[in-house]
């Protein structure tokens, strides 16, 4: 047996806990930080994301939280993609980051870029959104990509027991 498992610590769950999807592609502006729409709750074990309006975590309970998101970045031609980035941000403020750089790509392909991290969370306040800039050529059409099918733009989170 595990002498790190306590009788305190049996049957504790990991909530608040959300994770939500991008239903279908959202349309987006070239090189503009903008904000996933993440309209699909899957899991929200406390009514704590909004999924209509702000697209936001707000828990209100106090800790660390482990947070995910990915942005699936499309676009209608073949090597238009230059920049793909990723963020999270808590009270409007990027605290997690990522990005990967294109220099060859295909059309009608889906490039997720993910980031992910533990936060902590004041239980009152703050709040976390997931945001996505897309940087491509001319002429070229840019989209997070969604759909019912797929995960491919989803954001989560939930409270690490500590």
């Amino acid at each position: 047996a595990d002498s790190s498992v306590t009788s305190a610590k049996l049957g504790t769950k990991n909530t608040p806990a959300f994770f939500a999807t991008l239903s279908s592609t959202q349309t987006v502006s070239n090189e503009t930080s903008t904000k996933a729409q993440c309209n699909t709750e899957i899991l929200d074990t406390d009514s704590a994301y909004d999924n209509a309006t702000n697209y936001r975590f707000t828990p209100q309970v106090a800790g660390k939280y482990f947070v995910f998101g990915q942005i699936g970045m499309n676009t209608n031609t073949n090597n238009s993609v230059q920049l793909a980035v990723t963020t999270i941000k808590k009270n409007g403020s990027t605290i997690l980051y990522n990005q990967f750089d294109f220099r060859t790509n295909y059309a009608g392909q889906q490039n997720m870029v993910m980031c992910h991290g533990i936060i902590d969370m004041n239980g009152s306040s703050d709040y976390l959104e997931l945001f996505g800039e897309i940087y491509v050529v001319a002429g070229s059409t840019y989209q997070f990509g969604g759909s019912g099918s797929n995960n491919s733009t989803s954001f989560g989170a939930y409270k690490i027991i500590e």
